[in-house]
């Protein structure tokens, strides 16, 4: 089993904001001189979005799709008091500490699914990626995704994992398949999903699972008024990625129904 290694960067300066995003990240250069997308602990939805990128970009590079390289990012709050604008003076003085960034991938265009590039075999694990991590912002109106030398890439799985904003009834989340998947961008070229689902079966298990979460920065999990501790909140999303595992030829049924 391949060992998940994630540098830890700092960020030494603050280069532009990316405004078609509603959390504002921004591209920032680090200490390994390398330029990253960075998104914001202080952002929306805070420290869960980060959780969810972070597990859905690493689940999408374990089952062989590309993702920028994912990073841990300190910020400090030097960034803030030299800032102008005050809604972004706000965001970093939030963010001060660990946040995430994605290498930047330069000239990379959106996707576009009149005139872009995706393969059906790719756009079929893109699909059941998303039916896993109950991902519902992949759609035409905000693709999600990249091409950067004619391939696909995969970027900005934030909006996954929702049950999280409610740790009082996640249990119930088990067991529901992803009807939202019919809105899914890639879905009109994903007429390989069997052989996909085959694939994406043996290249995740539990244990691939459980490292991904075992990543998570301590951090990350710690919010005001949570009814579970740290602990708790991992054994859930092993759980429910576990359970989305098992019950994946009927999450592939749902799309192919979609289709």
């Amino acid at each position: 089993m391949k060992t998940i290694d994630i540098r830890t960067v700092n960020v030494v300066q603050y280069l532009q904001p990316l405004r078609e995003g509603g959390s504002l990240p921004a591209i920032v250069k680090a200490d390994d001189d390398f330029l990253y997308v960075l998104k914001f602990r202080g952002a929306g939805q805070g420290k869960k979005a980060l959780i969810s990128e972070f597990i859905g970009g690493e689940l999408a590079r374990a089952i062989g799709l590309n993702v920028p390289e994912l990073v841990f990012m300190n910020l400090d709050d030097s960034f803030s008091k030299t800032e102008p604008d005050e809604e972004i003076q706000d965001l970093l003085k939030f963010s001060v500490g660990l946040n995430l960034g994605l290498h930047f991938l330069s000239s990379a265009i959106t996707y576009d699914p009149l005139v872009s590039v995706a393969d059906e075999f790719t756009a079929s694990k893109v699909v059941i990626l998303d039916s896993l991590i109950s991902n519902i912002d992949r759609t035409a109106k905000n693709t999600n995704l990249l091409n950067w030398n004619n391939e696909l890439w995969i970027i900005d799985n934030g909006a996954s994992f929702y049950f999280h904003h409610n740790w009082e009834t996640w249990e119930n989340h088990l067991t529901r398949t992803f009807p939202l998947i019919k809105d899914h961008v890639l879905l009109p070229k994903a007429n390989r999903l069997q052989e996909a689902s085959k694939e994406i079966q043996q290249l995740i298990n539990n244990d691939v699972i459980a490292e991904i979460i075992a990543n998570i920065p301590e951090d990350w999990l710690i919010n005001e008024g949570e009814t579970l501790t740290t602990d708790e909140m991992r054994t859930a999303y092993k759980q429910f990625l576990c359970a989305k595992l098992t019950m994946i030829d009927k999450l592939v049924k749902e799309a192919e129904d979609a289709r």
